[in-house]
């Protein structure tokens, strides 16, 4: 079964220097329909000003993973790491047993636009952690890229859960198919562009919930398209 989340039906916060989009529940926005699915807890899709940003704050017990689909996006946390991420990079981020972090619009000049997934760890109290990984526009032009795994596997970053994460860009008309196993569950997410999954349309800020053993196909409805796909256990 199919369900589909509409971007306009997502919760909203705007600060200004701040605009974002939530999938679930989160923050000010409280929709019990709505607390995550499967292993997801959050999806927010935010756009930050230029020069603007999240000051540094604490986390636990979360796997947190930045997708940046325009600008860049700067990272520094507790741990020593520090890093800028642009499009097609991937970053994990494992609070474990605590970790902080801040987030700021590397740019003076443009915004950025990126997408914050909380995803609930195979357990708790690891050890913090942090992983970033660049794929390239052509590793997934036509295909499911896995971009995040749990273990890792072919250049994934490693998502501490039962996960399976692809990344996708698809022109007008190109397709990729995807069998949902028995016993999984599946949310598709439009990061942007338009697709007809099953032959329902979805846009931009779309996701879909997939509950039961299926067989997707995915075509692209404009030619700069591009999704995720979280194959997750019940």
């Amino acid at each position: 079964m199919i369900t589909i989340r509409s971007a306009s039906e997502r919760g909203n916060a705007n600060f200004g220097w701040l605009d974002s989009h939530h999938t679930f529940s989160f923050g000010s926005y409280y929709d019990p329909a709505h607390m995550g699915f499967g292993t997801l807890r959050v999806i927010n899709e935010d756009k930050v000003a230029p020069g603007q940003g999240f000051p540094t704050h604490s986390h636990r017990d979360m796997e947190i993973i930045s997708y940046v689909v325009e600008g860049a996006l700067e990272h520094k946390d507790s741990i020593g790491n520090g890093s800028v991420m642009h499009p097609g990079d991937v970053q994990r981020m494992s609070a474990g047993t605590g970790i902080s972090h801040s987030e700021y619009n590397a740019s003076k000049d443009s915004p950025v636009h990126f997408l914050q997934i909380w995803v609930l760890p195979e357990k708790s109290g690891i050890d913090p952690g942090y992983e970033q990984t660049y794929f390239s526009p052509e590793e997934k032009q036509g295909k499911l890229r896995l971009v995040g795994s749990n273990d890792g596997r072919n250049g994934s970053v490693t998502i501490h859960q039962d996960m399976n994460l692809y990344a996708a860009r698809l022109a007008t008309e190109e397709q990729v198919d995807y069998n949902l196993p028995a016993n999984r569950v599946a949310w598709i997410q439009v990061v942007r562009g338009d697709i007809a999954l099953n032959g329902q349309p979805l846009s931009a800020g779309d996701g879909a919930a997939i509950t039961a053993d299926e067989s997707l196909t995915i075509q692209g409805q404009s030619n700069e398209t591009e999704i995720l796909l979280f194959d997750m256990a019940t």
